[in-house]
Formats: C-alpha cells, structure tokens, sequence
C-alpha cells in the first residue's frame, strides 16, 4: 500500500514510510507516560484524553467525542460515565438537539486537568527545548496529512484539504454530528491515544 498518490519521490515516500513506523511505538510511549503521571488520580490514559478534548473544544456530545478521538462510541461512553462518577463530568442540556446532551467539564475537572497539564507542559518545554515553532508546526502539517489520507483508505471518504486537522469543521459536515449524546491542552498535550486504556464500569449510558 503506498501512502503517496503522485508527485512525490521515492525520497519523500521513504521518509513518510518511516514515519508511520514511528507512529506506533510512540503512540504505546505517550500512553505509559501518560498513565504513569495519572497514578493516584483513578484516570486512565483514555479518560486523560477524552478529558484533554473537553478543556480544548468545550462541551461535546458523546459522538463529535468519539469522532474527535478516532474511537466507537461505547469506549467513549464508559469514560465519560467514570469520569462522571469522580465528579469531573457533568451533562448539559443540547440546543441543537434534544435527545442528545452535552457532556462538560466541572469546576474540579477543570482544576484537575490544569494540574495535570501544566505538570505535562514544564516537562515538554524542559525536554523539546531544541525543537522550534516552525518544526512543531512542520510536524503538526505532516500529521495531519497523513491522518487525512488515511482516514481516506480506511473509510473511502476524503476530508478537504483546508478541513484537516479541524474537528471542529469535520463534525459540522458530518451527518449525525447533531445525533450525538451525553459530560479537555493546546499544543503541549499529549496525542490523543487511537486505542488508548479502557475501563469498564459497572453502568454505561445509551450511545443515542
């Protein structure tokens, strides 16, 4: 399978192969290293992260969640319902739709993630010091790319150009993104995990 469709050579295809090589091991590293700055906190990395989407986007329902992090709703849900349960969650009432309610960050979850992030931010601008503004976003254009091409291969559909990397503009295209139901940091967070850590909790709400 060839990631490329024209114009590039075999130096670029090259280069990209290696990668998405990288993609999983790192994916696996930002996963242990999240869950080990989260002992004591009773998150897992998921939550960590649907947390990370609430502080970042705001209010979403539990769909726009589940397409954001690349994930099925049911895994989605759980974490939102334990997160509920820790009181770090709360649903709110949809404007756009009835029958599917917001989930929004509390007061404490808030709290909760700035600590969190900011511990995660002091170790970033410690560690990548090296790395400019211009690389980061050189970075960031690669990721995103290649996150479109495969969503492509993956599904048959392709995102446009000037929407990719915005959830926000691919939530607003997409048709049941008003179907949604029910309870968050900005350039230094961690990568949301494609499978990151579940747990199961004993109750678990509707996806609709």
């Amino acid at each position: 399978m060839s990631v490329i469709e024209g114009g590039a050579d075999e130096g670029t295809e090259a280069l990209l192969y290696d990668v998405i090589r990288r993609l999983w091991p790192l994916h696996r590293t930002i996963v242990r290293a999240v869950e080990r700055e989260l002992e004591g906190t009773g998150l897992t990395a998921g939550e960590h992260a649907l947390l990370d989407a609430l502080r970042y986007h705001g209010p979403r329902t539990v769909p726009q969640l589940a397409r954001s992090l690349g994930l099925d709703r049911q895994p989605v849900q759980r974490w939102v319902n334990h997160a509920a349960e820790l009181g770090l969650v709360v649903t709110a009432p949809n404007p756009a739709h009835r029958r599917s309610s917001l989930i929004r960050l509390t007061d404490e979850g808030t709290e909760v993630m700035r600590g969190i992030q900011d511990a995660e931010a002091a170790e970033l601008r410690r560690g990548l010091a090296d790395l400019s503004t211009g690389e980061v976003r050189a970075a960031l254009r690669v990721l995103d790319r290649l996150g479109e091409e495969f969503r492509h291969l993956a599904d048959g559909s392709r995102v446009p150009s000037e929407e990719s990397g915005n959830p926000e503009k691919r939530d607003a295209t997409t048709p049941d993104a008003a179907q949604a139901v029910i309870p968050p940091a900005t350039g230094h967070r961690p990568a949301a995990p494609a499978h990151p850590t579940d747990r199961p909790t004993p109750t678990e709400g509707p996806a609709e």
